[in-house]
């Protein structure tokens, strides 16, 4: 009894040990199936610093990139947009935040960009202008700090050709910049006409913003000269929460 039970356990065994030697040949001929591929994906070095200021008027040479796919440099192309003024080129006698885009394809068709900012710029005294590159700090509302947001870069003002001035964001980059929205979420076009800069005279037609609608008012814009600070607020319908109290700070280039 005991011999018949190991002469079937023998023939399992042996069962067994054959199918599985099938399914080790099996799946180590299909393994990769002729198919298998390494690529690089491209690698782009930007050359030269990732923001850089240009005096309107001034000159500028791109300093460009490099690009890779493995250790073999390859083409690239560059696109220019900017992001106020819907330039598709870089002029320096406009004023505006320019980005430089950089984008390579492998030969598999993988593609890869990075870019740079180019901000083009005239600053004004805040006496007789208003023109510059500010860093700005909003505080939304009577909301928890974590609704704040100090320093961010940039907001720009420069002047229009028929004399008033325009602001690149009227909540002072407050979704653009501090939520990280995009330009779409800034609140535009912002025209100002100074009535009288010394006594704090502006008038501003209301405005929006293209992500959300809605309409913005801004009041109480102050400008002084000595700190090199402008305020103001501006107020949304869009929002329970819409007062935006911002502070912008000019900064010295």
């Amino acid at each position: 009894m005991v011999e018949s039970k190991l002469k079937i356990m023998k023939k399992i065994f042996i069962t067994l040990f054959f199918f599985g030697s099938l399914l080790l040949v099996s799946c180590d001929k299909e393994d990769t199936g002729n198919v298998s591929k390494v690529t690089n994906y491209p690698l782009i070095t930007v050359l030269g610093d990732e923001v850089i200021f240009i005096p309107q008027g001034g000159s500028f040479v791109d300093p460009g990139a490099v690009a890779t796919e493995g250790s073999k440099e390859i083409v690239y192309t560059t696109t220019v947009k900017g992001n106020y003024r819907d330039g598709s080129t870089l002029d320096t006698n406009i004023v505006d935040e320019y980005i430089i885009s950089y984008t390579a394809t492998n030969v598999d068709g993988f593609k890869a960009s990075s870019s740079r900012k180019v901000i083009v710029y005239k600053t004004g005294n805040l006496d007789k202008s208003l023109e510059g590159v500010y860093t700005s700090t909003v505080i939304r509302g009577s909301a928890a700090p974590s609704a704040q947001y100090s320093d961010m870069e940039f907001v720009l003002i420069w002047k229009n050709s028929n004399g008033t001035y325009e602001m690149s964001d009227g909540f002072g980059g407050y979704y653009n910049i501090g939520r990280a929205y995009g330009v779409a979420y800034a609140g535009r076009p912002v025209i100002i006409t100074a009535n009288n800069i010394s006594a704090n005279d502006f008038s501003i037609p209301d405005f929006t913003n293209k992500g959300f609608g809605g309409n913005i008012v801004m009041s109480g814009l102050n400008v002084d000269p000595a700190t090199k600070k402008i305020s103001f607020t501006s107020t949304w319908d869009g929002s329970s929460n819409g007062t935006f109290k911002v502070t912008l700070t000019q900064v010295q280039l």
